[in-house]
């Protein structure tokens, strides 16, 4: 599969944010996140991973994108689509990008600059630099009016392509977990060896792997894993968000460590039963919320969730972004959102299984991208 997107791709996205924008009122939008800037350039980079510098994307009512961003990123942001890319040597700890950046909106005479405002959104840039840009503005800083969330949360036929391939990726690599684990094994070895399995079988990085392992389910999903030699009577889960061309795949597997009890199995089976609900109802038209119930009816008998909180969210870019299956999400769903069903169910005292799918919404039934799942579980 092709890397990368064509400028036709990005050009399109531009299109539509500028129309909205010129319905908000808004003269240019201010991105400074990794996704959002990734978004309008295709500047992929682990680069980000270092807090010390800024990053800047400026997108005016009209006309392309211009990146205010750190010399050491010109190389690499001139092999994108943009032309447009302005520099400084950083980090400048008197002035990092401050100037150029508040310059760069000045000379658009921009009196009203969305910056996304919403949920999972934040600023990465100092505090204190932030106020010394809004000083300096001649216009002044507003919510973007949700259009660069909007825009995300629906993806291009390209996009899913991507997604679809890391799903596949980690799909292959969850078939080989018996090569890896078994009665005797450190849960901490195993994550390491999963995270072999998905670089062979693919991907360019593993940003998220959670596991764990207990006789009759797991007391979180979120710790890291420990030394404890996985043990005959286990559930093993395994959960993974790889990436491939900068997507993300998020789902997960439960393993039975020798025979399974059969209250296990039956925990499992209506975990798949809550999956299956999910998915007869959610198509475009139908409500976050709405799949919600759908599952939760099958988990908890309709009691409104547990702790955990959501039964799914949004998938791209990121591991999670933008809509939550919640009760109080009410997101009306759109053909080409991607999202996960996630329903957990509680197997005893502190202890529960959890399973997840990524699927694609659709006018009809959704497509799913993680290979599917059946009702009983891999025996190690």
């Amino acid at each position: 599969m092709e890397r990368g997107f064509p400028p036709a791709e990005f050009q399109d996205r531009v299109a539509r944010a500028q129309k909205w924008m010129q319905a908000a009122h808004l003269d240019a939008l201010l991105l400074t996140t990794e996704p959002d800037v990734r978004y309008f350039t295709g500047f992929l980079t682990q680069f980000w991973e270092s807090p010390s510098r800024p990053w800047f994307l400026v997108l005016p009512a009209s006309g392309m994108p211009i990146a205010v961003i750190p010399s050491i990123g010109a190389e690499l942001m001139g092999q994108t689509w943009i032309e447009d890319i302005r520099t400084w040597r950083a980090p400048d700890v008197t002035d990092d990008g401050v100037s150029l950046l508040t310059d760069t909106l000045n000379g658009l005479n921009a009196k009203r600059i969305g910056t996304p405002m919403g949920m999972e959104s934040h600023l990465r840039m100092p505090l204190a630099d932030w106020a010394r840009v809004q000083v300096g503005l001649n216009g002044k800083v507003v919510d973007d009016a949700g259009i660069t969330a909007r825009l995300r949360a629906v993806k291009s036929d390209r996009e899913v392509a991507k997604i679809s391939q890391a799903c596949a990726i980690a799909g292959r690599a969850f078939a080989r977990v018996p090569e890896i684990a078994g009665a005797g094994v450190p849960l901490s070895q195993v994550l390491r060896d999963f995270q072999r399995l998905c670089l062979e079988e693919g991907a360019d990085w593993v940003p998220y792997l959670a596991g764990g392992a207990a006789k009759g389910g797991y007391g979180d999903v979120i710790s890291p894993a420990s030394d404890t030699p996985l043990t005959d009577g286990d559930v093993l889960m395994l959960d993974t968000g790889l990436v491939w061309d900068g997507y993300f795949c998020d789902f997960d597997r439960n393993f039975s460590v020798g025979p399974i009890s059969m209250h296990s199995e039956t925990a499992h089976a209506r975990l798949i039963d809550a999956v299956n609900a999910g998915a007869d109802i959610v198509r475009a038209g139908t409500t976050a919320a709405e799949v919600f119930h759908a599952m939760d009816k099958i988990v908890t008998g309709g009691a409104g969730g547990s702790d955990a909180g959501r039964l799914g969210h949004g998938l791209g870019m990121q591991l999670t972004e933008g809509l939550s299956l919640i009760p109080e999400d009410h997101t009306v769903l759109e053909a080409g959102m991607v999202i996960t069903l996630e329903p957990g169910i509680e197997t005893g005292q502190g202890k529960m299984l959890v399973h997840e799918e990524d699927i694609l919404i659709t006018d009809g039934a959704p497509q799913f991208l993680s290979p599917r799942a059946g009702p009983h579980m891999v025996q190690l």
